[in-house]
């Protein structure tokens, strides 16, 4: 079906001159696709920022770390909780069998934590999360000194009251003051800073800054060995991290003393697990979020078909006479195809303008970087071809097969 240019000009003119005769409706039935049009552009660009965030947020644990846990990360019953809950600890002995053992890791930790009031003079702060770890630590989590240094080996083997402290420590507590040498005072016990980490930020609004760290031989000393030890090991390579895995568990197992057959009293963690669960919750998100923006779309599909029927209707006579005068059926078909398409690009435009800026807004309220990306544009521009097209088709298509007499007689 080949159309002119004049046609299609003239077929547009009718077109908007139908849509300004009934204001009301045409923004009523743009209505359905507008909604739709929001609900799935912004729903796609708040689920890609959200990945983008959750990425980012968990690559401070490091993909290629492995962590011999207790407990699982993830316990999804009561259940499962009766099942792990009377583990052993892991303590001091499995830490040091793994890593005087372990062939696969560049770098094997322990860390135990506990929360403390920190005070410095007449400053105090509540709730500080103290570490108990080893120099290793600063491999494992990327993080250096920013002044000042790390407690050694040697420091830690003879258990002195040394630390490094958190920036946010630092900030709040020394304020102005230089803290490397000064002393700091951790529930009962008195310790010497060596240095100040550097700033590392947020993970899920968990400060990563404010926290004290200290010798896991001193840890123990001060606030007793009950806890369990969770046990960090970093690849030697990051295609190694599946056997290094494997060697752990069976590292752990032989200094646990577990038979053949006997289930692991411990867990082997890694990042990946965090993610795999987080997936798992946006994917069923998106099925149903996009179910119901879809059938936002197919009710104001369905509004189109409707005002495109009533339009036919009402407009059976002037279809008489334009097709006594000559109009071809194409001509008509087009008419209200372009109609129909026109209603729909209106629903798709505005609903795109407005997930913009509700995409805007999100991105400034949150840390979840939204967008509407182009593809999204994009795909607006698609549901404006397909729904105008589908849904105006058979309206279109009922107005052009009007007999010319028969519409003529219609009143």
């Amino acid at each position: 079906m080949i159309i002119s240019l004049s046609e299609l000009s003239e077929g547009f003119r009718i077109a908007l001159h139908a849509l300004k005769t009934n204001r009301l409706r045409t923004i009523l039935t743009t209505l359905g696709i507008l909604i739709g049009v929001v609900v799935i552009t912004v729903i796609i660009s708040v689920i890609q920022g959200m990945n983008t965030y959750v990425s980012g947020e968990l690559s401070a644990i490091g993909t290629d770390n492995v962590f011999v846990t207790q407990y699982p990360w993830m316990i999804n019953s009561w259940e499962e909780w009766l099942r792990v809950r009377g583990r052993p600890k892991i303590d001091s002995k499995h830490f040091e069998f793994i890593q005087e053992y372990a062939t696969l890791a560049e770098v094997v930790a322990p860390e135990v934590a506990t929360r403390r009031t920190v005070k410095y003079r007449n400053e105090d702060l509540t709730r500080v999360i103290i570490y108990g770890t080893t120099p290793g630590y600063m491999v494992l989590s990327d993080a250096m000194p920013e002044f000042g240094r790390f407690f050694n080996d040697s420091e830690m083997q003879h258990r002195r009251n040394v630390c490094v402290i958190g920036w946010e420590i630092a900030d709040k507590l020394y304020k102005d003051v230089d803290p490397i040498g000064k002393r700091i005072k951790i529930g009962s016990q008195s310790f010497f800073i060596l240095g100040v980490m550097e700033e590392r930020g947020q993970l899920f609004d968990f400060s990563m800054d404010n926290n004290v760290l200290i010798p896991y031989t001193v840890f123990q000393k001060a606030f007793g060995k009950h806890r369990s030890l969770e046990i960090q090991a970093k690849a030697v390579n990051p295609e190694l991290v599946e056997e290094l895995k494997d060697e752990l568990e069976e590292l752990m197992r032989r200094t646990r003393g577990l038979k053949v057959g006997q289930e692991n009293d411990f867990n082997i963690n890694q990042q990946s697990q965090l993610m795999d669960v987080y997936n798992n919750l946006t994917k069923v998100l998106w099925i149903v979020l996009i179910g119901i923006g879809s059938i936002a779309l197919l009710v104001g599909g369905i509004g189109i078909m409707n005002i495109m029927l009533v339009s036919v209707t009402e407009r059976t006579r002037e279809i008489g006479i334009r097709k006594a005068l000559g109009a071809k059926r194409k001509v008509i078909l087009l008419q209200f195809l372009v109609e129909s398409m026109f209603i729909s690009s209106i629903g798709v435009i505005l609903g795109l303008l407005i997930s913009i800026g509700l995409a805007t807004a999100i991105k400034q309220a949150s840390p979840i970087p939204v967008d509407i990306s182009g593809w999204v544009a994009l795909l607006g521009v698609g549901f404006t071809v397909t729904i105008g097209l589908f849904f105006g088709l058979y309206p279109a298509s009922k107005a052009s097969k009007l007999d010319p007499i028969e519409a003529l007689r219609y009143e």
